[in-house]
């Protein structure tokens, strides 16, 4: 028998990816100019992802070009491409702060 996983739901009204990159930048909690996956497992979730773990883990696989397990200015258009493709719009969470590797 197949597991069923909701797949996260666009929005009506997605976000420009200009907002989207000002939304992933207001998580980078430690001020380090990447963000790591705690800090886009908390973007997600500002973002209504239904789960905001496995869409994190998804976005760095996509844009982490250089495999440090964090996304760098130079990757953050990936990422905006990438989370631009779900339609997503903001929602109020909780932002905490880690480091990367």
């Amino acid at each position: 028998m197949p597991i069923f996983l909701p797949k996260d739901i666009p929005s009506k009204s997605p976000l420009p990816e200009q907002q989207l990159k000002e939304i992933f930048k207001q998580h980078d909690t430690n001020g380090d100019g990447q963000l790591n996956k705690p800090e886009l497992k908390q973007a997600f979730q500002h973002l209504g992802a239904l789960i905001p773990g496995w869409r994190a883990h998804r976005a760095l696989h996509h844009a982490d070009a250089d495999g440090d397990g964090c996304i760098s200015e130079k990757e953050m258009k990936d990422l905006v491409e990438y989370a631009a493709k779900f339609g997503y719009r903001a929602r109020s969470a909780g932002i905490s702060s880690v480091t990367c590797r």
